[in-house]
């Protein structure tokens, strides 16, 4: 395996460019968890899953990964299992957004609500895990259909949501009557993490786009994946473009 041409110049640029995004992200917040004290949904919850669409899976992960690994340092978080295991959904949900295929990341919000409602409590609030029903029926669906940005956007923050509430579930007692409490604030949450990531994601694709064309940028498409009907100007000006 060639490393070098692995990890180039601008594809560490571009890792590092993520990086920093998410740090900061994480650190600003937007809403405060239900049922935990001092813990907070941040600004990330609204971009983090789009590092999957532009530097695919794999790398998107690992700039995740390093970024909230990073956040942990800075702050002194402390390095418990609990603690790691909740970095899976934001991985997750850059797997479902950047990754093609479809029918394998319908498997974690599948087996997500298997494990929710084998659970003692989660058989008696069944109904929250029928929210994982997005995900699955987002991956499943065919990929030329109108709103596919939507169905992968939904779909990400509902799998970073799967995970997250079946990692809860299993650590952390709270009774059934409270599950379903959360239904409604996790129908506005979810909406608004979903349009974040739609909305970021054409932001990202139109100010990349602009700077590639200005400075006649010379970049892989192999390194940075870009899609120009998710630019801001192909919406003004549409051209046909291949898919």
């Amino acid at each position: 395996m060639d490393w070098g041409k692995l990890f180039s110049k601008k594809r560490i640029m571009f890792l590092l460019v993520f990086f920093a995004l998410v740090l900061i992200g994480k650190n600003i917040n937007f809403s405060a968890v239900v049922g935990a004290n001092s813990q907070f949904f941040t600004l990330f919850q609204l971009f983090g899953p789009i590092a999957g669409g532009f530097l695919g899976p794999l790398f998107g992960g690992i700039s995740v990964l390093l970024a909230q690994a990073g956040d942990y340092l800075i702050i002194g978080k402390e390095w418990t299992w609990i603690n790691l295991i909740r970095l899976l959904p934001m991985l997750f949900a850059v797997w479902y957004f950047g990754s093609k295929k479809r029918y394998v990341t319908a498997l974690v919000p599948a087996l997500c609500m298997i494990l929710f409602v084998i659970h003692p409590i989660g058989q008696e609030a069944w109904l929250y895990s029928l929210y994982w029903l997005i995900p699955i029926l987002g991956a499943v669906l065919p990929q030329k259909i109108p709103g596919r940005l939507w169905f992968r956007s939904f779909g990400a923050t509902f799998t970073a949501h799967a995970i997250g509430s079946v990692v809860w579930l299993y650590t952390v007692p709270m009774e059934a009557s409270a599950w379903l409490g959360l239904i409604p604030v996790v129908a506005f949450e979810r909406f608004v993490f979903g349009m974040g990531i739609a909305c970021s994601y054409v932001v990202f694709n139109t100010v990349m786009l602009y700077l590639i064309e200005k400075f006649d940028w010379k970049i892989s498409t192999k390194i940075l994946f870009l899609d120009r009907r998710y630019s801001l100007f192909y919406f003004l000006n549409p051209k046909p473009t291949p898919d």
